[in-house]
């Protein structure tokens, strides 16, 4: 029996995950000799994660939760390698499998190497080449260290290519967070602020912002949104605050008729918002993807991207943080001249079937 330990630390990673477990579990069904365990290391502690938002996965919940929440960069790295090594040691497996680019994915890939366990590493090769964000030391490390990569584009390909990695550990297998939302799409739940807001079809924004270069500075996140509001004509904007932005809000006192701040919704509930919305204003990495599969114009707030096929590709565009940079990417919104996206390669929800038939040959040998 092959036993993998599938980890995940954050609610975006569930929505990785939730595809190979199916994959696996089809697997197992049709003889093959193979296992997981799920391990949540607790890494961000999220109320709306109840057993609930596992039964939409259609996932059973985690077989343990770490439960190494809180902390700086640091301390939380070391909590969550002191909690997966004893758990690791009491449940060892034949491959630790991580997701993504949280403190989690680095710091179990650096526990399992240490107890001779390889690694394999979903969405492996992407780069932003900025070493401000945490999460692009987090894949730097973990990169060094796994063993398996499988990978969502030829971009990435070609970034673990240029940093010595032999082809024979590259997988190009595409995006599980695609697997997710296209077996989930036929599941979008309509949310209250629908009719509270009398929303309809291509008639409002959705916005995002939590990162620390948009949010962190007061003068920055009031004049970011302050030009969002000037040039969206008089659309609504629906704005799911994350907790961190809120506070920031609150003390700012920012406030405006079309501004419409609402608590964070479910996956299914925002991506409803998302599918019919007229476009979507974002720093966040996973909503352009998403965004780029349901064809919905997509404004980056970043000034560096790790995912540029959803530009390249998609239906997103890198505005950048200075908040000047937007009038003229709005008016090309509002003149309907925004461009439409194309296929992006292997993002087809297929990805954990082909990711669970690499694992079949490279377990067996």
């Amino acid at each position: 029996m092959y036993k993998v330990s599938i980890i995940a630390g954050a609610r975006p990673n569930f929505m990785k995950i939730a595809p190979i477990i199916h994959a696996i579990q089809k697997a197992k069904d049709a003889h093959f000799d193979i296992d997981y365990r799920l391990v949540h290391t607790g890494q961000h502690y999220d109320k709306n994660m109840s057993g609930s938002f596992f039964e939409q996965l259609e996932i059973p919940e985690p077989h343990v939760n770490l439960e190494c929440s809180g902390g700086s960069q640091a301390e939380q790295t070391a909590n969550i390698m002191i909690h997966f090594e004893k758990e690791l040691i009491a449940n060892p497996a034949d491959l630790v499998l991580v997701v993504g680019d949280v403190t989690s994915t680095m710091a179990c890939a650096l526990v399992a190497q240490k107890l001779h366990t390889k690694v394999a590493h979903v969405e492996g090769g992407i780069r932003s080449d900025d070493w401000t964000m945490p999460e692009e030391i987090n894949r730097l490390v973990t990169d060094s260290i796994t063993n398996y990569f499988f990978t969502t584009s030829e971009t990435a390909n070609a970034n673990l290519k240029k940093s010595g990695v032999n082809e024979s550990q590259i997988f190009f297998v595409g995006n599980t967070m695609i697997d997710t939302l296209l077996k989930q799409r036929p599941n979008f739940k309509q949310p209250q602020v629908w009719n509270d807001l009398k929303l309809s079809e291509g008639n409002y924004i959705v916005m995002t912002l939590h990162r620390p270069a948009n949010v962190d500075e007061e003068s920055q996140l009031k004049n970011m949104i302050d030009e969002i509001v000037a040039h969206t004509q008089d659309l609504p904007l629906v704005f799911p605050v994350h907790p961190r932005t809120a506070k920031i809000l609150e003390q700012l006192n920012v406030g405006h008729q079309r501004l419409h701040m609402v608590k964070p919704l479910s996956y299914l509930e925002f991506n409803y918002l998302v599918e019919r919305a007229k476009a979507v204003i974002t720093d966040s990495g996973g909503i352009t993807e998403e965004a780029s599969i349901m064809r919905v114009p997509c404004l980056t707030l970043r000034d560096n991207t790790e995912r540029p096929e959803t530009i390249t590709l998609g239906t997103n565009e890198l505005v950048g943080t200075n908040p000047q940079n937007l009038k003229p990417y709005l008016e090309i919104l509002f003149a309907n001249n925004w461009k439409k996206g194309n296929e992006i390669p292997l993002w087809d929800g297929q990805t954990a079937t082909r990711i669970v038939e690499s694992l079949k040959s490279t377990l067996s040998n």
